[in-house]
């Protein structure tokens, strides 16, 4: 499976945003990366360029590669409706990002692997695909033996209040939870133009 195993701080501060989520390492250097960060002259940058690094950063963010992402982006475009936040909304109803939502996993690449290595389920069968596309009413749990999973139950125990997501509800009893609906472009956190993004693939 094709995915991004770079370093994340170093990504994150090539953005001078915490992409992954909260980093210590990026709290302490927010600056770009490499030998000349701090010192390095602010160029005024082209359209282009600025297009480009918002297309990066929600590739990065969602941990998609480019031939998935550009993909995903011409069926976007196919359906009716405005395309820039129907390609979020795409990019939230993956799998591996519904189990992040939903609090399983502690990050997005953490939810990717738990997908990959059999433990979830989507409306009781065992689904592997991170990529898979979530539907509304769809059952995402977690398979009965995998529940016992340090990491699984580290996580649900901290979990955050689900309902701050609109479009999911969590039930902690069952270990489960439901893709209510495609979620608003408000109710979706990330700080994306999605506009550039489509300008960008408009060229």
């Amino acid at each position: 499976m094709a995915r991004y195993t770079g370093p994340a701080t170093k990504k994150a501060r090539s953005f001078g945003e915490a992409i992954y989520g909260y980093d210590k390492a990026f709290e302490k250097r927010k600056y770009p990366p490499g030998q000349h960060g701090m010192n390095r002259k602010r160029k005024q940058r082209s359209d282009y360029a600025l297009q480009l690094s918002e297309k990066q950063k929600a590739k990065y963010t969602y941990g998609v590669l480019e031939r998935q992402f550009r993909n995903t982006f011409e069926t976007a475009a196919r359906k009716s409706g405005v395309t820039g936040e129907i390609l979020l909304q795409m990019l939230e109803a993956r799998l591996d990002n519904t189990v992040f939502r939903l609090g399983i996993a502690p990050t997005r690449r953490a939810a990717r692997q738990l997908v990959s290595h059999k433990h979830i389920t989507v409306n009781g069968i065992v689904t592997n695909i991170p990529s898979y596309q979530m539907k509304n009413g769809d059952i995402v749990g977690v398979r009965g033996k995998s529940q016992a999973l340090s990491v699984v139950k580290e996580n649900v125990a901290k979990k955050t209040d689900v309902r701050k997501f609109g479009w999911l509800q969590w039930n902690p009893d069952k270990y489960e939870g439901i893709f209510l609906q495609y979620p608003s472009r408000d109710q979706i956190p990330e700080k994306i133009n999605e506009q550039l993004i489509v300008e960008l693939y408009s060229k």
